[in-house]
């Protein structure tokens, strides 16, 4: 039986069509939905022109670099194939999900969010008389654009340095790059988490043994941890991101050493405090300091576009300087919904 994905003609202009990316294109010209029933039903268009030409990007029988140059169609999938391993690289052990509330995908260098801080008062919900007109809740677009930085690796390598090169191999050092944009890129988050995004709307600072917490500075016990918890109202705190060394000390603060807790890490490698909030550790957050939020409500990441990389010295086997790229920012939607707390 013959399938169409084995005829399609690919070319470089796929890759510069507006508002889809190679997968897109090629979905539009192979729909996966034809392949309902098929040995080829789970596969996407992209995945399918792998089998095409032959090209193994996984295990110990991997396809050497090579193989995608044998035809001048089958080079045309080298640069997807570069862009969909770096992005699995940036999904590995991402914690991006889980402190962003949403996540907004633009074709322009602009992006203006929009913003919504009710007053104590507009937050009661009063009984509405015959006749009253209805307590209202503005929302509005913020005064300054989000901010959208480029992160990225430059590729420097020889073609024939890599060409006899197992994808599987191969794969291993563009997963490392994607691990690297999605640091820098976490970097971001948290700083927008700390300093705002430039609407004025910095986290609240709380330091141990500054009112309203107790205690005495440097010295981190579950008061202090219940009572940073309690200025969420009326959000709540159900993440947390320290560094490596502010873990260690929260760790051993005897009210978080049970079993379970214990269990739950040995098993999963998770850690879940008892406030209900889990633990993140990140370098991008400097010793000493706790950044809790409300993942539900914090922060807002902006995406121009999938990672980007120079097709057209991919295909041409000018691998030399060839640029993988992610453009990104973020921006805070709830002010409240993030706090720090000083060490």
């Amino acid at each position: 039986m013959a399938y169409h994905y084995e005829n399609l003609k690919l070319e470089k202009g796929m890759y510069r069509q507006e508002g889809m990316n190679f997968t897109q294109v090629l979905e539009s010209l192979d729909p996966s939905e034809n392949y309902r029933g098929t040995a080829l039903e789970g596969t996407d268009a992209f995945q399918r022109q792998l089998k095409r030409f032959g090209i193994r990007a996984k295990g110990a029988g991997s396809s050497p670099v090579e193989k995608f140059f044998a035809t001048m169609d089958s080079a045309v999938l080298f640069p997807e194939y570069i862009a969909r391993t770096v992005r699995q690289g940036m999904e590995e052990n991402d914690i991006l999900p889980s402190i962003t509330a949403t996540t907004t995908v633009i074709d322009a260098m602009d992006y203006r969010s929009i913003y919504s801080n009710p007053t104590d008062a507009d937050k009661e919900l009063k009984d509405v008389m015959e006749g009253a007109s209805i307590p209202e809740t503005a929302v509005k677009t913020k005064e300054h654009l989000v901010q959208l930085s480029k992160r990225g690796r430059m590729l420097v390598a020889s073609y024939e340095a890599i060409r006899f090169q197992k994808l599987d191999l191969f794969g291993v050092m563009l997963r490392q790059i994607g691990a690297h944009i999605q640091k820098q890129q976490l970097a971001d988050a948290v700083g927008v988490l700390i300093s705002g995004d430039g609407n004025e709307n910095a986290a609240v600072q709380y330091t141990i043994g500054t009112a309203p917490l107790s205690g005495t500075k440097g010295k981190l016990g579950y008061d202090q941890l219940v009572e940073f918890w309690g200025q969420f109202d009326p959000y709540t705190m159900n993440t947390i991101l320290c560094s490596t060394g502010t873990m260690m000390k929260l760790l051993k603060v005897p009210e978080l050493q049970n079993p379970l807790t214990g269990l739950n890490f040995q098993g999963t490698g998770k850690l879940t405090s008892p406030l209900g909030a889990q633990l993140h550790r990140t370098s991008a957050v400097a010793d000493g300091v706790i950044v809790g939020l409300d993942n539900r409500y914090a922060l807002e990441l902006v995406r121009a576009g999938d990672v980007l990389v120079e097709y057209d010295k991919l295909i041409d086997r000018q691998l030399e300087r060839a640029a993988i790229t992610s453009i990104s920012g973020f921006g805070k939607i709830c002010d409240g919904a993030s706090c720090v707390l000083n060490v």
